[in-house]
């Protein structure tokens, strides 16, 4: 008689797993391929971003990003002609189309507020976010279970229902176009978020740990600094990406409270407009330089984000 090998039911078939492979595959394909097109985009020329049938094969150009920083102005062929020659590359390819640098756009500075905000919102979210998960975990909150489904319920309504309540409340405070306004204005949005995610994390934590450390010498703030938030770092890599994620591309708020000052880059991108129609490249190159930040801030916190979407969901 043939020995029969033992088959667990939770183990998937060959073929399941090679049905897995063919799905992830295509879903890594439909969420590259944008992307990957919006990069091909920053380094065409105008005239290959519009070819049809689209162009995959090309001459790459930085026009794009040279559009991006710059504003420029159309001349004559005889004012061309007039010109001394280029001392820079990127005059030399604005030169190509017949115009002349004017001055820097104003993306650097759209940049840098998104830098400012994103990443100030994200930290202050994480950081209030923790102190309260903490307190809901470890103290007696009276009426625990309704404040904690009360701020949940702030993430329930669409953010552009209180648009204009928001509005008129920063004009009377003075927040309209300031950096600390939309950092206050996100950090207070994803707050609720913050709070759910690490409190699931804080209760997983053994109190034992804490009261150890207390029974050390610890006061309850070092034991919460040096026991806590180590333990929790993978819960607040999850929080902080999604934090970063809603701040950093936050569209609707940031074209409501700001114009000028405090102006991030999701507003400003659709309106980089060429001579004579959309430029393609530099939105494309907008896109790019946009994508970044958050592409590199998710990768650098990889390896706690599935830890932290899972943990706790098995028991053992």
């Amino acid at each position: 008689m043939g020995s029969a090998q033992a088959h667990s039911i939770v183990e998937p078939g060959r073929l399941s797993k090679r049905v897995a492979v063919v799905l992830v595959a295509l879903y890594a394909l439909f969420a590259v391929v944008p992307m990957a097109w919006i990069v091909m985009t920053s380094f065409k020329t105008t005239e290959d971003a519009i070819a049809y049938p689209p162009k995959v094969v090309f001459d790459p150009t930085l026009e794009g990003y040279v559009h991006l920083f710059t504003n420029r102005s159309r001349q004559t062929e005889e004012y061309m002609q007039d010109l001394p020659p280029a001392e820079h590359w990127w005059q030399e390819i604005v030169r190509e189309d017949n115009m002349v640098i004017t001055g820097p756009s104003r993306f650097a500075d759209r940049y840098l507020n998104s830098l400012v905000i994103g990443f100030g919102a994200t930290f202050l979210s994480v950081f209030f976010g923790a102190l309260a998960a903490y307190a809901f975990s470890r103290f007696k909150v009276p009426l625990r279970d309704d404040l904690m489904f009360f701020i949940l319920s702030t993430r329930m309504f669409p953010p552009v229902a209180i648009a204009i309540p928001v509005f008129l409340m920063y004009r009377e405070l003075g927040l309209n176009d300031t950096h600390l306004g939309m950092i206050i204005l996100y950090t207070a949005v994803n707050l609720s978020l913050s709070v759910w995610i690490l409190k699931g994390f804080m209760d997983e934590i053994p109190r034992e740990y804490e009261e150890a450390a207390m029974v050390d010498g610890y006061t309850r703030l070092q034991a919460f600094v040096k026991v806590v938030l180590p333990q929790a770092k993978a819960g607040i890599a999850a929080a902080a990406i999604f934090c970063l994620i809603f701040s950093w591309n936050e569209y609707n708020f940031a074209i409501l409270l700001t114009s000028g000052n405090a102006q991030t880059a999701p507003p400003f991108i659709p309106l980089i407009i060429g001579v004579g129609g959309q430029d393609w490249p530099a939105v494309g190159a907008a896109a790019t330089l946009f994508i970044l930040p958050a592409v590199i801030f998710t990768v650098l916190l990889r390896k706690y984000l599935l830890a932290g979407i899972t943990f706790g969901a098995v028991r053992r």
